[in-house]
């Protein structure tokens, strides 16, 4: 089933964790939060693809998850909060995966975020293709008074 179009879509680089996206992502979610139970790491790490078939993951999801695609599993229904235990099994701290989200190295990933976070410029609107989008003007109030 294709997933309703939002105006939200439209950011760069971003997946809104909605309503939908929770329904679709339910299983990647309850597997990365079985991760929270030291006999569960093992059994993961000891055999990943065995481990999954515990849950009703889709082809495109599995695939997502034993690739390490971070984005990709956010766009599958993954919340980042979720993967992130994912990201801990594997010894990485938040900060390193979302550096490798971005593209970046862990250094000029902190480097970007002490210094405010990734510029608006260029990340606004996929439909923009990186022009600032332009306000719309206020509307005025009339100056009739109701009575």
């Amino acid at each position: 089933m294709a997933r309703t179009e939002h105006d939200y879509d439209d950011i760069p680089g971003t997946f809104v964790f909605d309503a939908e996206r929770s329904r679709e992502g339910y299983h990647i979610n309850m597997f990365c939060m079985s991760l929270m139970k030291e006999e569960n790491r093992r059994a993961f790490k000891a055999n990943e693809a065995e481990y999954l078939n515990k849950f009703a993951l889709t082809p495109q999801q599995r695939e997502a998850i034993l690739r390490r695609q971070w984005n990709r599993m956010l766009e599958l229904g993954g919340n980042i909060y979720f993967t992130a235990k994912l990201g801990a099994t594997d010894g990485l701290s938040f900060q390193q995966v979302a550096a490798i989200m971005t593209g970046s190295t862990q250094q000029d990933y902190a480097d970007m975020m002490l210094k405010g976070g990734r510029s608006v410029e260029g990340n606004r609107s996929k439909s923009q293709s990186g022009k600032p989008q332009t306000k719309s003007k206020p509307k005025q109030k009339s100056s009739k008074k109701r009575g």
